[in-house]
């Protein structure tokens, strides 16, 4: 071999053997949809650094096909409810969310919420059945001597995987429900004076009477969810361990939280060092449009284009509905690019055309995008900051109203009711974020905020899941408040202290005081009554 070619070859066995001795071994907990969407950006680049990443997928599974080639290693296993099931239960919630809502009050919404969240977790504990109940699956598991699981929790069950097999856990989420997890389970700050409820849709700044209605919700939604959630997740894990246990005070052992929010996009509020707010990790450059694509695009000239779509989830809506948004978007000068997989509106002008799907971000990334109409989810509202695109906003359902209220507030985006909206309001809507140069000013500073940082967020998040796996966790990041009881945590049993203190010091003082004056008044002179009685006695 000549010396030439032995320089390439020696590097490359360097490189080898390098990532081969530092390439960690990573087990991801199953999820779904959006949140598969968000994690996968992170596996591909874990792949990319060395490490081996297997993920956990139930025979129900609805978006991952472990028949299909990947550079993941796929462990499916069986569970008892079929995918079917798993589609109806989908079915049912956003029925619930986008269409029953309108049509009730606030307590049939109420009871509605909690019916669903009892069959959400019913549906979580049967999915974690197969794993944690099958004694093939963890000795497998068992035997994968694996370095650290990492989840995104949207279905329980990963803390206590992670107890069974004595390995760090990573989590990586949106929010929580009334951020229940992150304030009791993780500790993170979250003073209700100026940190707003998940789903509250207020924002930092609220008035007096919003400071009122956030405290009452915190409340409320923690007994509501102590008593659903947490206590039927406690009986589960206290069956499977056979002794009693807290969910909660189990999930407390996480030894990072990535959070898939960043101060782009969230309001300013305390966390915590094993808090890490990484938003944006699926965001990438553009990359060039299929090429029908790139001429549609191309052919709208100086007025460019708007992409629309409603998410993975809505794959159609009634015709009445879809002809009068066809009839808005028909009226506007720039070309539509719209992801619908519905009837063909009757209405739908020559400027728009219909996609059953498309490259999201790298049409967000085109130069010729003028807007982005989204319901709201947090993915592609990434992608419109990181591109800097001003937004049109139809939320749905779950956390989409929120965000949008978010996005609102920072100026970059108007909104517009799904149920309630006409022709003309959408229309309205979507010339005022194109003309008024102030939305498309403010995205851009957001999309300068979110790319001003140390690293980017998949890297960041990619390190401290590397950290926690050098470190074989990261305790020492996880503050004392988990050992404290309520009331040592908000230093009750101090303010007694010292009020006991106080109160003592008082009464001895008052003591002291009625000791002196009965010592200095007690030797008075004769009155005269007692001189007139001495004589009388003479």
């Amino acid at each position: 071999m000549k010396p030439a070619q032995r320089l390439p070859l020696s590097v490359f066995l360097v490189l080898t053997v390098t990532l081969s001795v530092n390439g960690g071994n990573i087990l991801v907990w199953y999820t779904e949809g959006s949140h598969w969407i968000n994690l996968k950006p992170v596996l591909d680049t874990l792949i990319d650094r060395g490490h081996h990443v297997t993920v956990l997928v139930p025979s129900s599974s609805m978006f991952i096909n472990t028949s299909e080639s990947s550079r993941f290693r796929y462990e499916p296993f069986n569970v008892s409810i079929s995918k079917k099931e798993m589609e109806k239960i989908m079915h049912d919630v956003l029925q619930f969310l986008i269409y029953d809502m309108d049509h009730m009050n606030y307590w049939e919404i109420f009871l509605k919420f909690l019916e669903t969240t009892k069959v959400n977790l019913e549906c979580s504990l049967k999915l974690l059945d197969g794993v944690v109940k099958s004694e093939t699956m963890m000795k497998r598991l068992r035997e994968g001597n694996y370095d650290l699981l990492l989840s995104d929790p949207i279905y329980s069950g990963s803390e206590l995987l992670a107890e069974m097999l004595d390995l760090p856990l990573v989590f990586s989420l949106r929010f929580s429900l009334a951020n229940n997890w992150e304030r009791h389970c993780g500790q993170i700050p979250a003073p209700p004076s100026f940190v707003p409820i998940a789903m509250s849709r207020m924002t930092d700044k609220m008035n007096f009477f919003e400071r009122v209605l956030n405290f009452y919700l915190y409340a409320l939604q923690d007994i509501v969810i102590e008593n659903t959630f947490w206590k039927d997740l406690d009986a589960y894990y206290s069956e499977v361990k056979g002794t009693p246990t807290s969910a909660c005070k189990m999930m407390s052992n996480v030894d990072i939280w990535l959070m898939r929010t960043y101060w782009d996009f969230d309001f300013p509020r305390p966390f915590l060092p094993n808090f890490k707010f990484v938003g944006g990790i699926h965001c990438r450059p553009a990359k060039p449009l299929p090429e029908d694509m790139e001429e549609f695009a191309q052919s709208s000239g100086d007025a460019g284009i708007v992409v629309f779509t409603l998410g993975s989830m809505i794959k159609n809506i009634t015709k009445e509905k879809s002809n009068m948004i066809a009839s808005a978007l028909a009226q506007i000068p720039q070309k539509v690019l719209w992801r619908y997989s519905g009837e063909k509106p009757d209405t739908l002008g020559a400027n728009t055309r219909l996609f059953d799907w498309m490259p999201q971000n790298d049409l967000l990334g085109h130069p010729k995008t003028r807007a982005f109409i989204t319901h709201g989810g947090t993915n592609g509202i990434y992608e419109a900051i990181y591109h800097g695109v001003p937004m049109v906003g139809i939320p749905m359902f779950g956390d989409q109203p929120e965000n949008l209220v978010h996005m609102m507030a920072k100026g970059v985006a108007t909104t517009v009711d799904f149920t309630t909206m006409t022709t003309e309001g959408l229309r309205d809507a979507i010339n005022d974020v194109i003309n008024n140069k102030s939305y498309k000013e403010n995205a851009m500073r957001l999309s300068k905020i979110h790319h001003d940082r140390p690293l980017s967020a998949r890297d960041e998040a990619v390190f401290w899941i590397e950290f926690t796996m050098r470190n074989k966790g990261a305790k020492h990041l996880r503050v004392h408040s988990h050992d404290l009881t309520w009331y040592q945590y908000h230093s009750l049993d101090v303010l007694a202290f010292l009020l006991t203190i106080i109160l003592l010091l008082a009464a001895l003082f008052t003591k002291t005081c009625c000791f002196c004056l009965r010592r200095c008044c007690g030797r008075k002179g004769p009155t005269k009554k007692t001189k007139k009685m001495k004589k009388k006695a003479e």
